[in-house]
């Protein structure tokens, strides 16, 4: 038997040396390679001279590698090399550890510890193949510039220019453009397919890779707050990922179409992490501190239930605020049958569209969780929520939607240039004839000019025009516009 636990002892001791061995040779082929592919990239450029090489790769000619970024090149080799040097630092700490467990037993006569085989491989696949697995992804990951096959010019690249930029082995792979099989075309007639994140990724390099450091297959990290930060910060799109989503371990099934619509969702039907509150009774807007400042009262439905009615009370001594409360009948009955999708650009919980659904019109609620669950809530709602900032270029088709309305979105801090584009995009979808509903639209008065002219642009027919006093110093701005025919 101590021969037995001699002979295993062995076996182990010389296994760590020739993995430091093995690992050393490792670290200076890999250098090697890598030196050997950076000295080499001229022979992807026939023909040309060393003058010329030197121009292309490092000048920022159109034509050039004007794009390719050769210091997150240097970085992905070097973090490949730290890898592989902090797997060879860990066998020789361990193999140092063994040699003392076992000089130790030598002294006090006592019997040698020895790793069982389950424990041993554990040890391999975690602390050995896994990191060598990572770090031949790594390197397999590290991309040059190469001619593109489909180009005309046999000096054409084809270059993918944030592919050694990021860190993150996920971020890399999604990035990296896609080849369609055996050369066919996609059912969009195209040759290849790339995949597309917002340009502010790119500042925010650090927050994506965290975002995109994760198992394949396995649960994504609870992290959808990181994942809004980003989308809110411009990295809008972010990258899809390829694990699986969490949900609430209690949640519940969902209650009829007829019963959800003006029903509070189940507190175990959404997950409460990273929010204040840890159910609806906390975002009661009886609550002193409900953890979001947007929307009071958006969660107390008997209160939801009275929005956007018939105010059967108007008269002339009622306040001037109620000028600019529209019912949704009233502005039904402008384009009578004709409205029967829309979107809704509000921070709510889908009152609007509920309201809709009740008259027979579908309406998109565009739905960030803004220190709330308010996509949850919609969609428990049976409505749709869309999850999207306001940087977004909406989804949708030119000339589809029958009215976009919008509530206590913009309240008068949004930027001019910025809403000129928001608007412009809004009547991109909107149809001819669709109607354009601003609802309450706050701002400072000296500011109301300003902001009447970026609504009036678009010489839309004035349905509705209500301005009201908010207080001294703010307006409320109410309208009701027409697209008109273009052709």
């Amino acid at each position: 038997m101590e021969a037995f636990f001699c002979l295993a002892r062995c076996r182990f001791t010389r296994l760590m040396v020739a993995m430091q061995l093995v690992m050393g040779v490792l670290v200076i082929c890999i250098s090697t390679a890598s030196l050997h592919r950076f000295y080499t990239t001229d022979h992807l450029l026939p023909g040309l001279d060393d003058s010329a090489r030197c121009s292309k790769l490092h000048t920022a000619g159109a034509d050039g590698y004007a794009s390719f970024d050769m210091r997150a090149l240097s970085d992905r080799v070097d973090d490949v090399l730290v890898q592989l040097a902090e797997l060879q630092d860990k066998l020789e700490a361990t193999a140092l550890k063994v040699g003392k467990k076992t000089k130790k037993a030598k002294a006090h006569k006592q019997q040698q510890e020895n790793m069982t085989m389950p424990e041993f491989r554990r040890f391999l696949e975690e602390e050995v193949i896994h990191p060598l697995y990572s770090a031949h992804i790594s390197l397999r990951l590290i991309r040059i510039p190469r001619p593109d096959p489909d180009g005309e010019d046999d000096a054409a690249l084809e270059v993918d220019p944030l592919v050694n930029f990021f860190m993150a082995e996920e971020t890399r792979k999604y990035v990296t453009t896609k080849g369609n099989r055996e050369g066919r075309p996609s059912v969009y007639g195209t040759n290849r397919t790339y995949g597309s994140i917002g340009h502010a990724c790119v500042l925010m390099r650090q927050e994506l890779d965290e975002y995109m450091s994760y198992d394949v297959g396995a649960y994504c990290p609870d992290d959808w707050d990181l994942g809004q930060r980003l989308m809110l910060g411009g990295c809008d799109p972010l990258p899809r990922r390829r694990c699986l989503t969490r949900a609430s371990k209690l949640f519940n099934r969902t209650l009829p179409i007829n019963e959800s619509l003006w029903t509070l969702p189940d507190d175990g039907s959404v997950r409460w992490t990273r929010y204040h509150c840890r159910g609806y009774k906390c975002l009661s807007a009886r609550n002193p501190r409900p953890g979001y400042t947007r929307c009071v009262g958006c969660f107390d439905m008997d209160r939801e239930k009275q929005r956007w009615m018939v105010n059967t009370t108007r008269n002339a001594s009622s306040t001037s605020a109620s000028l600019v409360d529209f019912s949704i009948d009233e502005v039904l009955a402008v384009k009578p049958g004709e409205v029967r999708i829309g979107l809704d650009v509000s921070v709510g919980t889908g009152t609007f569209a509920a309201r809709m659904r009740e008259r027979g019109v579908t309406v998109v609620s565009a739905a960030l969780n803004l220190g709330a669950p308010f996509a949850e809530t919609v969609a428990l709602r049976g409505l749709v929520p869309l999850y999207a900032t306001m940087s977004q270029r909406l989804p949708f088709f030119d000339n589809t939607m029958d009215l976009v309305h919008t509530a206590g979105f913009f309240e008068g801090w949004v930027d001019l240039q910025l809403l000129d584009f928001v608007l412009f995009d809004w009547d991109r979808v909107l149809r001819p004839g669709g109607l354009l509903w601003v609802d309450r639209f706050a701002c400072a008065r000296r500011d109301l000019d300003d902001y009447m002219y970026m609504f009036l642009q678009f010489r839309y027919k004035k349905h509705r025009w209500v301005v009201s006093f908010k207080s001294k110093e703010e307006v409320y701005l109410s309208a009701l516009l027409e697209k008109p025919p273009r052709s």
